[in-house]
C-alpha cells in the first residue's frame, strides 16, 4: 500500500512540475505576427532569472508618457550573446522592437533594439 501511495504522489508531482514548465514558457500573450517599434528612455533593466525585463518610458500618440514592460530571454543565454547587466542603463535613449501584447496593454516580447550609440542588439533590421 505504501508503494502505491508513493508512486501516486510521485506521479502527481511530475504532472504538476510539467504543467508549471509549460505555463512558464508560454508566449501566448504576445502577438508574434506584429512588430511594434518603441522610442523612449530606459527606466530599469532587470537582469534576473528566469527572464530579463526592460522597463521603458514611451510617449504615446496623445503625448502621454507610458511605461512599457518588455520581456527578454534568460540572462544565461543572453550573456552568451554579449548582453551584460549594464546593456541598458536608466536614462539611456533607445529604440526597441517588440512583439506587442495581444490585449493591447503596454508590454511585449523583445525582438531587437538600437542604442543611442548606434549599436544594435537582437533582430533590428533596417535600423
Amino acid at each position: 500500500m505504501k508503494r502505491i501511495v508513493a508512486v501516486f504522489v510521485i506521479g502527481i508531482a511530475i504532472v504538476l512540475a510539467a504543467q508549471s514548465a509549460f505555463a512558464h514558457h508560454s508566449a501566448a500573450m504576445f502577438d508574434n505576427q506584429k512588430v511594434k517599434e518603441l522610442s523612449g528612455t530606459i527606466k530599469e533593466f532587470q537582469w534576473k532569472n528566469p527572464h530579463v525585463w526592460i522597463q521603458i518610458y514611451v510617449q504615446n500618440a496623445a503625448g502621454v508618457k507610458e511605461e512599457w514592460s518588455i520581456e527578454g530571454g534568460g540572462p544565461n543565454s543572453l550573456s552568451r550573446q554579449g548582453w551584460r547587466p549594464t546593456t541598458f542603463k536608466p536614462g539611456d535613449a533607445v529604440n526597441i522592437r517588440v512583439n506587442p501584447m495581444k490585449d493591447g496593454s503596454t508590454g511585449g516580447q523583445f525582438v531587437g533594439a538600437k542604442l543611442a550609440d548606434g549599436k544594435t542588439i537582437g533582430n533590428f533590421e533596417g535600423g
